[in-house]
């Protein structure tokens, strides 16, 4: 079975070798079809305490690393930064 992978961003680093991640999908409403937003936290693995909060990251689930830890952090996302050009007039 393979292990599912989810984008989040870290909203707590506060705990040694953990970040608290935070996961937001969107769903259509099952009667008015609106698309609303969906969250749910996930404490994920980060054994160098590298991630610091606001960072955009990638997580894998994993075996239980502790009572609510089941996810490892993969990767931190590297946001597409968009440089501003000023036109010649």
């Amino acid at each position: 079975m393979p292990k599912r992978i989810l984008t989040g961003t870290v909203v707590s680093d506060k705990t040694d070798k953990t970040v608290t991640v935070l996961v937001e999908r969107k769903v259509k409403h099952p009667l008015y079809g609106k698309i609303i937003r969906r969250s749910k936290k996930y404490h994920a693995h980060d054994e160098d305490n590298a991630y610091a909060v606001g960072e955009k990251v990638r997580i894998e689930e994993t075996k239980p690393i502790s009572k609510t830890k089941t996810w490892k952090v993969l990767d931190r996302i590297q946001g597409g930064e968009i440089a501003a050009v000023e036109a010649d007039v």
